[in-house]
């Protein structure tokens, strides 16, 4: 399966955080290729040295990727989140220019950085950073600006699982229930049998390779079918991502063990949408954006029958990003309603089994386990985020009521090539205000 067949539903499926993080120093760095001074897609009709198409998978190479991440509706099928029609709940600035020259370690180095260089370093597009509720930094790189969206990727996955929380805490989602009680189809495939509870944490014992290295890995197949495209005519696999989802095979034991696998959040997409009635971005919709005062309308990305990608197909605004994030942090509360069960943020919060964590061998991030699609670090500040590939992130600390929102486009798409010079980045920050 060649990459432009599989276009970014493989690339943007995985967090691949336990790869090997490739040295970035092989790539442009930050400046070189900054997506606007390059000049992509600028033009009626652009220079065809400067086109980038889905289905060729040009979209996608480093350093088109750079534009590619934040204009992702341009090039593929999408369907609208809705904000609604109230007004946006304002955010409030009281900006701390001070920030810029905050300087940390990051681990493994013997030299510190200052925050203003590490946004570089990780090659980001967009950050805003909440200090109880007020933003207290802005920024914004390439293409992006206060009114663009970005692919979220993997954070898609915390969105799905926090929505699952809801159902769950509202009592409409039964989590010791098994997959297959809610989507009789998926009884013969190994989901079948996993508790929703075991969906959420991603301890299914499922056969769903991330390799992208192994031509016959399952992320390919997965690919294959959530791609939009018409397929090849001799193509004979799964059209659908619910097709996919029926043709999984186990391996191993449910709930013994945490395994970052994609199909998880799809198969849960497919439980949540069967349970409300509404597909994932309805509910999404319903349930957060038109409630949480969000300044622009998201969107997600489709496969050929219109069902959304769970696993990675969200796109936002920054600012809305944040907002998510500081909704969270206060309990479920924002634009004074109740838009999150405060028992589903408790439960997101107290985190998963580490032991069970702690057998995915995640060398950076020890000590961390996962629950509700939420990674949580169980550090002295209770500090917990949302993940997605080329660095994208929502960081939340209680104890320094802080919100850190990230969009980037690092040429790696593991986290292990930025988290070095992020997380300790995100504890400096915390530190910092903390003081104020």
């Amino acid at each position: 399966m060649s990459l432009h067949q599989s276009g970014w539903m493989v690339l943007t499926a995985a967090l691949l955080l336990n790869q090997p993080a490739a040295a970035a120093a092989n790539y442009p760095d930050a400046v070189a290729s900054d997506p606007a001074t390059m000049g992509w897609m600028v033009g009626s009709p652009p220079p065809a040295d400067k086109q980038l198409r889905f289905d060729d998978g040009s979209y996608f190479r480093f350093p088109a990727m750079r534009w590619s991440v934040a204009n992702f509706r341009q090039l593929m099928p999408t369907v609208n989140i809705p904000r609604g029609l109230g007004n946006a709940q304002p955010l409030v600035h009281a900006e701390d220019t001070a920030i810029d020259q905050l300087t940390f370690m990051p681990t493994g180095a013997d030299k510190a950085m200052s925050w203003e260089a590490s946004l570089l370093a990780n090659y980001t597009d967009a950050i805003v950073v909440l200090h109880k509720g007020k933003v207290v930094y802005e920024r914004y790189f390439g293409v992006m600006s206060p009114t663009a969206q970005h692919g979220v990727m993997s954070v898609t996955k915390t969105f799905v699982g926090t929505l699952a929380a809801t159902l769950v805490a509202e009592g409409r989602l039964d989590d010791s229930k098994t997959v297959a009680h809610y989507v009789p189809e998926l009884k013969q495939s190994a989901f079948g049998s996993a508790t929703v509870r075991q969906l959420m944490d991603m301890t299914t014992g499922i056969r769903f390779s991330e390799d992208y290295a192994d031509p016959n890995a399952e992320v390919w197949a997965h690919a294959a079918a959530g791609n939009p495209l018409p397929k090849p005519a001799d193509y004979k696999g799964p059209r659908s991502y619910y097709e996919f989802l029926q043709t999984v095979k186990p391996e191993g034991k449910h709930g013994e063990a945490f395994h970052y696998r994609t199909a998880n959040t799809d198969a849960l997409g497919w439980v949540l949408a069967r349970v409300s009635g509404k597909s994932v971005a309805q509910l999404l919709s319903e349930r957060i954006w038109r409630r949480l005062g969000a300044e622009q309308d998201a969107y997600m990305s489709v496969d050929s029958t219109g069902t959304p990608f769970a696993g990675g197909g969200l796109n936002t605004g920054i600012r809305d990003l944040a907002r998510f994030g500081e909704m969270i942090r206060n309990d479920g509360r924002a634009n004074g309603k109740q838009i999150i069960p405060a028992a589903a943020v408790a439960d997101i919060r107290a985190g998963g089994k580490q032991s069970d964590f702690a057998k995915a061998g995640y060398q950076q991030l020890k000590g961390w386990s996962y629950r509700n699609m939420w990674w949580v670090t169980h550090n002295p500040h209770g500090a917990f985020m949302a993940r997605g590939v080329h660095g994208q992130a929502l960081y939340i600390d209680p104890k320094a009521e802080m919100v850190i929102a990230r969009f980037a486009s690092h040429p790696v798409a593991g986290n292990a090539a930025n988290d070095a010079t992020s997380l300790p980045a995100y504890q400096a920050l915390a530190e910092y205000l903390l003081q104020r």
